[in-house]
């Protein structure tokens, strides 16, 4: 267990070092264009696409987790060491969720259509019409939403089940499980094929966003803002369709003071400052969890070694 709690850390430095290079090939990549080739609907007759969804989405998830549960179970110990951190760093994005807010700020600074482009490339809805704000609006939502979806839970799944010897699997199984519901998991012509994909997600996510949650609100009353996340909290996290993704964003909104806007859904927060003002500060709340959650994660580990 100490030696999983070595590979959580240098997984970390591995993330804030290389990042995610754009590559067709990075397993992320692949996963994506599986998933794109039986997730299409019109390859299923509508009576069959949810048994497809099923079928297909549970046969991904362990497709994708083999090559991890191959070096949790067989590597050896120092071989485990060394690929332990590549391999872990593959399930989660730190460093690319930051990268992506700053290109979306320089491209509403510079130029709104820039920004407008960089913001559909984080989030699904049509950016081509937002405002300055709305734009920046729509990168931080995905920056608070995916602190969970791209960072705390891959890592939280890693270290529940490294004691028995499945930590990398259950991390790859989960990265697998997000990215089908990012796909497909929406209320449109792929409502059947991902529906199962989407419940997946929901109940693979549910205490990773709560303990997430728990740590953005601790980091909140260091900063003298835990009344005004709390508040966030209770009054708006129902706001966001499903069960997790507003639990992060509304603490996010109230604890930064400003507002989240998706035009015609939903709003959060009170909008006390402008999110040009207030995105570093959701920046530094994703860092500070991040590094918060990743001592506590290690410690455990180290303690359980």
């Amino acid at each position: 267990m100490a030696a999983a709690g070595l590979v959580l850390a240098a997984a970390l430095g591995v993330d804030r070092t290389i990042g995610d290079p754009p590559s067709r090939y990075h397993p992320v990549a692949l996963l994506g264009r599986l998933i794109g080739w039986w997730g299409e609907p019109r390859r299923w007759s509508p009576r069959t696409q949810k048994l497809a969804g099923v079928i297909c989405g549970i046969g991904t998830a362990c497709l994708f987790a083999l090559p991890f549960l191959f070096v949790d179970r067989f590597a050896p110990f120092l071989a485990a060491l060394l690929l332990g951190p590549f391999l872990l760093k593959i399930t989660f994005s730190w460093r690319a969720l930051e990268e992506h807010a700053r290109s979306v700020e320089k491209g509403v600074n510079e130029n709104l259509e820039e920004g407008r482009k960089a913001a559909g490339r984080m989030v699904s809805r049509d950016t081509n019409v937002l405002s300055s704000e709305e734009t920046l609006s729509a990168a931080y939502e995905s920056v608070s939403e995916n602190l969970v979806d791209s960072i705390t839970a891959p890592l939280i799944f890693f270290a529940i089940f490294s004691p028995m010897g499945l930590g990398l699997a259950a991390a790859a199984f989960y990265r697998a499980s997000n990215t089908m519901d990012a796909m497909l998991g929406y209320r449109d012509h792929r409502g059947q094929i991902g529906w199962f994909p989407a419940r997946m997600d929901d109940l693979l996510t549910w205490v990773p966003a709560r303990v997430t949650g728990l740590l953005l609100l601790t980091y909140f009353a260091a900063k003298g803002r835990f009344g005004q996340a709390l508040s966030s909290l209770r009054r708006d996290a129902q706001k966001r369709p499903g069960l997790n993704g507003g639990i992060p964003m509304a603490i996010m909104a109230g604890g930064a003071g400003v507002r989240f806007e998706k035009p015609g859904v939903y709003t959060m927060g009170t909008g006390e400052k402008s999110l040009e003002e207030g995105g570093r500060e959701i920046i530094r709340a994703v860092r500070v969890t991040t590094l918060l959650l990743s001592a506590i994660l290690a410690s455990a580990l180290f303690l359980l070694g």
